[in-house]
């Protein structure tokens, strides 16, 4: 049996940089290549004009990042156009202006690549890197991808304290890389709730990392209440604080 990209390309990089531009390259799962390549070519007639990004979308974020912010998977017409976690689209938005708000950005606002934004001590992420059709990855998608996620967890030890998981998918797909990376996870393994904080202790006995719990900021959930700006914004200032960064207001 062929081992998968990810399982062999992952555990090779050294830095996030080279991870990044290993990620970059992934064609692992055939029917994400197809529905990501697709997306780009029928394109949203707003985005008529763009060149699609329609690869693996990489983390963003300083390689010595305190604090790691884990979704679900990059969105057809958003990270999959512009080629970052997060942007160009309405969950984007949301949780870049709270970012900003509580003084972990640069900008409240999240564009294109190229657009000043920079993250202070913060890397966000995704369990999965290509767009999934209707937003959901298959378990075997998920698993065939997790190397990438380990790699980037494991580059990130040295200095990461806490990470939020946006949704319980992400909190599913992240406690098995957070293992392999080098965290005890507790058995029965800690279950996802909006405000849920869990200390994982090092392997190694290095420093433990603080896991915590949010809603995604799906439009499902932000244009509904069930995930409010405050509700975000709280959650992010725990684990800044937790992390050891400064976390402020912006008036």
């Amino acid at each position: 049996m062929t081992t998968p990209e990810p399982a062999r390309q992952a555990p090779g990089a050294r830095t996030l940089a080279e991870l990044d531009e290993r990620v970059c390259r992934c064609r692992a799962c055939p029917r994400l290549v197809r529905w990501r390549e697709e997306a780009a070519r029928t394109k949203r007639r707003a985005y008529a004009d763009w060149d699609y990004w329609a690869r693996p979308v990489p983390g963003f974020g300083p390689p010595d990042a305190r604090l790691a912010i884990v979704g679900l998977a990059p969105a057809a017409h958003g990270a999959n156009r512009t080629g970052r976690m997060f942007t160009g689209d309405r969950a984007g938005d949301f949780l870049y202006a709270a970012l900003y708000a509580v003084g972990l950005a640069s900008q409240p606002t999240s564009t294109h690549i190229g657009d000043g934004l920079e993250l202070y001590g913060v890397r966000i992420t995704a369990p999965v890197r290509c767009a999934p059709p209707a937003n959901r990855p298959t378990p075997r998608e998920r698993d065939t991808c997790r190397p990438w996620l380990t790699q980037e967890l494991r580059l990130l030890r040295p200095t990461l304290r806490s990470v939020v998981v946006l949704g319980g998918y992400g909190w599913q797909a992240v406690l098995p890389a957070l293992a392999d990376a080098g965290w005890t996870v507790p058995r029965p393994r800690p279950a996802f709730a909006h405000g849920a904080r869990t200390r994982l202790r090092a392997a190694d006995g290095g420093a433990p990392l603080t896991l915590f719990g949010c809603y995604h900021v799906s439009q499902q959930n932000t244009f509904t209440g069930r995930l409010t700006p405050d509700m975000l914004r709280e959650v992010l200032v725990a684990a800044a604080e937790t992390a050891g960064l400064p976390a402020s207001g912006h008036s």
